[in-house]
């Protein structure tokens, strides 16, 4: 079960003191006493207990990316920007509490035993310079630390950055109640190289979803960010969230000929022509000949393994060369030399003599009779993961397939 993390130090040692003590001091939090009876931005604000009340950043935005320059997360989902408290103007504020600016929220989540919230994290809030940390702990820094309800006075039992992690547990709850590629897509707006849609059409299919209407964003041209809007009824932590629509935010998109693009524009199902190498369409046989080694995670194609052997998540997959040793054995070879798992990890090059031996279980690339493969994170924009044998602790699962070319 490995070593407890602070917050659960903390959590047992204050559980036992709070069981000897009275409660006559406690303060009430948002967890228990808050009504869910005023709306913010709703109502106005005349002395409300601003634990309960979110204000004056009232108005919360879920805010989303569609990354194509890299190409970031799943090839149909759209990444988390942030949640951020606006005020009900459109105005706001931004790093409000110096003294709760982290720069340590992977620690932060693993210390209160949040790894699986730290897992998705890392697959669908994506910085386009491979630093999910950083943007991470920018969207805390500027936008967390000025939600009223998160205080550490809100919290009758409170933990050293627990709200912390409320903030990134209710974004996350939000997001996933917003599938915006799906929203589109079931209006037949999807990512094309060549189709483009006009804005008050992708504007409908989103606020039919939301209920409200939402702020798109356009870069050169192209969709490039989605703004939901909400009230809540209570705190962020445990208040309901209420659909509302924009106050003061416009979109910067063109009415008509916005572009959807590809995160990949190999992927476009109709392109007849490409340039350079692109990632073949069909399976092939198994390990036979000329291909491209392709990560699956969870079930969904993830990148591929480039020529030094380790995995990539955007640009050209590399060829590989199968080589049989015998009806089942076969080693591989890509541009840069052999490979070979050395010091359990995967890699490719002219300083391996001795490749490794690899079999095909079920179209599976298979080392010493195991198809599962470790990472310790995916890969992050255009920053590449290497690939080991062996579990070691490392949290992140793949299984590597084989399209022939």
């Amino acid at each position: 079960m490995g070593i407890p993390g602070p917050q659960k130090i903390l959590k047992t040692f204050g559980s036992l003191w709070l069981s000897q003590t009275s409660n006559e001091n406690a303060r009430p939090g948002t967890s228990s006493s808050c009504p869910v009876s005023e709306i913010s931005c709703q109502a106005r604000y005349h002395g409300q207990d601003t634990c309960c009340f979110n204000y004056p950043g009232g108005q919360m935005l879920q805010t989303q990316f569609w990354d194509v320059d890299p190409a970031l997360g799943p090839e149909d989902a759209w990444t988390i920007h942030g949640l951020w408290p606006d005020h009900c103007n459109g105005g706001f504020d931004q790093f409000c509490d110096s003294r709760r600016k982290y720069s340590n929220i992977s620690l932060i989540l693993v210390d209160a035993g949040r790894g699986d919230l730290l897992e998705y994290m890392s697959e669908y809030w994506k910085d386009f310079r491979g630093d999910d940390n950083h943007l991470w702990e920018h969207e805390w820094n500027k936008h967390g630390t000025c939600v009223s309800t998160l205080e550490p006075d809100c919290y009758e039992d409170y933990l050293p950055q627990q709200e912390v992690v409320d903030y990134f547990d209710k974004t996350v709850e939000v997001y996933k109640d917003l599938p915006s590629y799906e929203f589109l897509a079931n209006a037949g707006i999807v990512p094309s190289q060549t189709q483009t849609y006009a804005l008050a059409d992708i504007e409908a299919a989103l606020e039919q979803a939301h209920g409200d209407p939402v702020t798109v964003r356009c870069r050169g041209g192209a969709i490039n960010e989605i703004w939901y809007y909400f009230n809540i009824a209570g705190s962020l932590q445990s208040g309901k969230f209420i659909a509302a629509g924009p106050d003061g935010q416009k979109s910067n998109c063109p009415s008509r000929g916005i572009k959807y693009p590809l995160k990949h524009a190999r992927d476009e199902p109709t392109q007849t022509t490409t340039i350079g190498s692109p990632e073949p369409t069909a399976p092939g046989t198994p390990f036979a000949g000329r291909g491209n080694l392709i990560v699956q995670r969870l079930n969904r194609k993830h990148g591929c393994i480039i020529s030094y052997g380790t995995w990539f998540s955007s640009g050209t997959c590399a060829t590989f060369r199968a080589e049989k040793l015998s009806d089942d054995i076969f080693t591989l070879k890509s541009s840069k030399g052999l490979c070979a798992f050395e010091r359990d990890a995967l890699t490719c090059g002219p300083h391996v003599s001795t490749p490794s031996e690899f079999t095909s279980t079920d179209g599976k690339l298979a080392y010493s009779d195991h198809t599962t493969f470790f990472a310790d994170h995916p890969p992050k924009g255009r920053t590449q993961s290497n690939v080991y044998a062996s579990q070691g602790g490392r949290p992140i699962e793949i299984e590597i397939t084989w399209a022939s070319k």
